[in-house]
This record gives structure tokens, sequence and C-alpha cells, in this order.
């Protein structure tokens, strides 16, 4: 059981940027879940395997959390917790269907997502013209091409050579969602440049048609391009935490700061399921539009 739980960790820190201390939270959290599941297993004769545990025995752990008298918020962490890692293993493949799906808990405050400058972002990507190696051109192809497209890493770390051209690139997104993303001219010929210059010293199996590869051949991996990020914004001296998910978040809250893009083709952008999960990008855009108010009106100054 400890497998999933550790691959789920992993997750939660290269794709979507949690903070070692929400990690561990997460960790302590899922700990307490196992050990639950585990004594049950031992009381009723099922196997302890997350596949084998369903919505009444989750219940049940709800239940044993409000009785041990933890406060709603730490309920509502613990749940939340439970909830995140369950939807994980579905989306996995390592669940048939999700037991914790719908499940309620007490509401608490949305922390909205954090986004970067776009100075922060430019000073980034200029960091990486100063490596002009294999490495350093694929590097700069990745990011150029991640802030262009706003991808996943997991997306971007699973683009094959035929997905990207000039114009775009073909992305296959969370459910198996196919979605094609424009890319702007620098974005292309960063990527150009890599595959006429780089990839070929890195490749060593000629049937490998993994775009991005790290130097041992192999296509590269999300853990892989966090370090290399986090190597490049401590060289740009760049102070504001920055993660695969805060590029995504970057781009999108740049796209509507801009007003070049309406919520609904941000939506589509991204690759959203569903449009409420794209709307708290407007929090920020309203705060974005205050400031500007208040530094432009007359009467509010």
């Amino acid at each position: 059981m400890q497998n999933e739980v550790s691959a789920f960790l992993n997750y939660l820190s290269v794709e979507k940027g949690f903070s070692p201390n929400t990690r561990q939270a997460y960790q302590n959290d899922l700990h307490q879940l196992t050990e639950f599941v585990q004594a049950k297993a031992g009381q009723q004769g099922f196997l302890p395997e997350w596949w084998a545990i369903d919505r009444p025995l989750i219940l049940d752990y709800v239940v044993s959390l409000k009785e041990r008298g933890y406060a709603p918020s730490t309920v509502a962490r613990k749940v939340a917790a439970t909830r995140s890692f369950l939807k994980f293993l579905a989306e996995e493949g390592l669940l048939e269907k999700d037991p914790a799906k719908d499940l309620g808990s007490p509401r608490v405050g949305r922390s909205l997502p954090k986004a970067v400058s776009v100075a922060d972002i430019e000073a980034l990507l200029l960091e990486t013209t100063h490596h002009t190696g294999p490495e350093g051109l694929r590097d700069r192809a990745m990011m150029e091409l991640l802030y262009a497209s706003g991808m996943r890493v997991s997306e971007l770390m699973s683009l094959n050579l035929d997905d990207v051209n000039s114009k775009c690139v073909r992305c296959l997104g969370k459910g198996s969602k196919e979605r094609l993303i424009p890319i702007h001219d620098k974005a292309a010929q960063a990527v150009e440049e890599y595959l006429a210059r780089a990839r070929s010293q890195l490749l060593r199996d000629p049937e490998n048609k993994a775009l991005f590869l790290n130097r041992r051949g192999q296509r590269l991996t999300r853990q892989g391009f966090w370090l290399i990020l986090k190597g490049y914004a401590k060289e740009a001296q760049i102070q504001a935490p920055i993660t695969p998910h805060v590029f995504r978040h970057s781009i999108a809250t740049h796209l509507l700061h801009s007003g070049k893009m309406n919520l609904r083709e941000l939506q589509e952008f991204l690759g959203h399921a569903n449009i409420a999960t794209t709307q708290v990008y407007t929090h920020l855009t309203d705060e974005h539009v205050r400031r500007v108010y208040d530094k432009a009106h007359p009467r509010a100054r």
C-alpha cells in the first residue's frame, strides 16, 4: 500500500508544486488512513489493498476522525487528502472507481493559484540561453514550450516527436482528452533548434520517440524537469517559489491580465473539464483590475 502513497506524494511535489510542509501533512494524513484500512482489513478479513476498499469503509474512516475529537478544519484536511489520493488512484487506473467521489467535508477557504510575474518568467527563459550544450538547448525548448502552451508538466513529458510542429502542439490531457494548443514563433524555434542540434546527441535508442530526453537517452521525467527548473530559477535569482504548476498558473494569469483571452477560451486552452476550475483565475484578474483602477482613477488616489 505504501508504494501507491509514495507515488501520490511524488505527484503532489512535481505536478502540483506543493510545499514540503504540505506534502508532509498529506503524508501524515495518508499514513493514518493506511493504518485505519489495515486495521479494518484485519477485523473484516479482506486484503489490505487500496483496490479492496469501498465507500462504507471511507465513511467509517470519516466518522472515526470525528469521534477522535479533531477540529472541523483538521477533519476537512484529512478528508481532502483522502479524496485527492483516491481520485489519483482512480485516474491512474489503480482503482476501478473512486469510493470517495462526492464525499462531503467541512468547507474551507480555497487558496488562489500562485503566479510569478512576467519579468520573472522572462528572466528564467533568458537564463536558459546561457547554456548552449545539448541539455541547455533541450531546457530552453522545454521552458519556452511550457510557457507558450500552459501544459501540465506530465503532458509536456509525455510528448513525442510528432506531437509538435511550427504552429501547435498536440497534447493528451486528463481523461485521455486530446487538444491542440497554438504556440508562438519563439517556442517553435526553440524546439526546432533542440531537434536540429541537441536531441541526436542525447539519443541512445533510435526507436525512442520521446521528444525530451535525459542524459541517459531516456524520456525525461516530471521529477527530472522539476530539478532542472529549480536550478534555472536559482541561477536567475528568482525569489518567488516556482514549480511546474506555478508555470501553468502564471501563463493563465498573464493571459487573463492581457485581456486577450476570455474565461471560456482559457478553459479550452488549459484543458479544464469544468469551467469552475478555471473561474478561480477571475479572482486574480479582479485584484489586478482593482490595482489598475486605484492607480488610474483620479478620485481613487
